[in-house]
């Protein structure tokens, strides 16, 4: 047996990021994200014990690296989502125990690995919940906040358990004032997991992350993509995304013509929509048969990025 401080962090808001962006993406994004968490972790002396599908399980020799590994992971995270729409953010909850923990064949077994599960259950988003026990081993002149929430009754143990939440919050918005310089190459390599569109108009091309959507097309600058030509509206047409699906939604009084990559006949929308399955074409306001057509290319974008730390 050794005694461990044992983390469990658990993801909040896979259900609203499945239905947006289906299952193949959402289940990229996610692992992508349980990778990062482990790499931290990894990097600060803890051990990855399990992935747990959208949770990890991580143990630690050293109570105060876990405790600020923790921390440090709540920090990045927060900073990163900042800007992201509420149906994108998956959030984190923590649960923390230390204890003597039995390790067979690589897995963790004890009191401290199942209460640190419970505390996960009981965090909030965004929350860190830890016994008494890893406060107490922080030491002396720690710089951890910490709140107690009094004893708290945790399924599998017959005593209440005094819990601490950990106040992160104040620290990261320290670390926010310091760092705008890696705090916007952190948030583009997280957009970047989601994929994205490029569209392009003339000499102009611009990228839209999964976080920007839903973008509208149009004539006035107040527009995401702007296309200045009489014949387009002044909103003409808008992209978001279903289920994992590119749809494009033409909103717009002389209608929108699609073309993909590859096929011979256009798709001719008024007042409707179309799935965006693959590369193509635009024509707005006047069909591909008019050659002076406002005429936009769309490319489909998918996301490769592996999620990390500013470096």
């Amino acid at each position: 047996m050794a005694e461990l401080t044992i983390a469990f962090v658990d993801l909040t808001g896979s259900v609203s990021v499945f239905e947006t962006l289906g299952n193949d993406r959402a289940t990229k994004a996610v692992t992508k994200l349980t990778q990062w968490i482990g790499s931290v972790g990894l990097e600060n002396g803890g051990k990855v014990v399990k992935m747990l599908g959208d949770g990890v399980l991580l143990s630690f020799t050293n109570n105060r690296l876990a405790v600020e590994t923790m921390t440090q992971i709540q920090q990045e995270h927060a900073q990163r989502v900042a800007q992201w729409p509420n149906r994108l953010k998956l959030m984190m909850q923590i649960g923390m125990a230390r204890g003597q923990v039995i390790q067979v064949d690589g897995d963790c077994f004890g009191d401290a690995v199942n209460v640190a599960s419970r505390l996960s259950d009981l965090a909030g988003p965004e929350q860190i919940l830890v016994t008494d026990v890893v406060i107490r081993k922080l030491g002396t002149r720690h710089g951890v906040r910490s709140r107690s929430l009094g004893p708290m009754r945790i399924k599998g143990r017959v005593e209440p358990c005094e819990v601490f939440r950990i106040e992160w919050q104040t620290e990261m918005l320290s670390e926010f004032l310091t760092l705008p310089a890696d705090l916007h190459q952190l948030g583009m390599s997280a957009e970047s997991v989601f994929g994205g569109i490029e569209l392009g108009w003339l000499d102009a091309n611009q990228s839209f992350n999964l976080t920007d959507l839903p973008l509208k097309i149009g004539r006035v600058p107040e527009a995401d993509f702007v296309v200045n030509d009489p014949r387009v509206s002044r909103l003409h047409a808008s992209i978001d995304i279903r289920s994992g699906n590119y749809v494009l939604e033409d909103i717009s009084s002389y209608g929108t013509w699609v073309r993909f990559d590859g096929a011979e006949n256009a798709i001719s929308l008024r007042r409707q929509e179309c799935l965006l399955h693959s590369d193509g074409e635009i024509a707005m306001g006047a069909p591909f048969s008019d050659f002076s057509a406002p005429t936009i290319s769309f490319r489909l974008v998918d996301g490769q990025m592996v999620l990390g730390r500013p470096r």
